[in-house]
């Protein structure tokens, strides 16, 4: 993948992951602040904890770290992967926001 390929990706990522928080706080499911500098957003939640997601251009990879740890993920041609087999960009963020906000949540590539 170039670095152009990369970044297409990985900013619409960032951007399902924005239209996501702000579907959930529009339908008052969590309250989630949602901040983006560049190429990290991150997560708070009311009880001060956080996600972050940023990009590591040089490595084609996304970073995303949460009370449960730190994820690597890469493209393989169809989802972020994680580099650990540990899942799915999506799938994993969806379970982290829901543990972290105390209610189930749902995140997706979509958003």
């Amino acid at each position: 993948m170039t670095d152009s390929e990369f970044m297409d990706r990985a900013e619409s990522l960032l951007r399902a992951v924005e239209a996501g928080c702000d579907r959930i706080n529009d339908a008052n499911l969590a309250d989630i602040d949602n901040q983006r500098v560049g190429g990290m957003v991150t997560l708070v939640f009311s009880d001060g904890s956080q996600i972050v997601i940023n990009l590591q251009k040089p490595l084609h990879e996304l970073w995303m770290a949460a009370k449960s740890g730190g994820y690597h993920y890469q493209f393989d041609g169809e989802r972020w992967a994680d580099s650990k087999g540990q899942g799915e960009f999506f799938a994993n963020l969806t379970r982290f926001a829901s543990a972290q906000a105390r209610c189930p949540l749902q995140f997706q590539a979509d958003s």
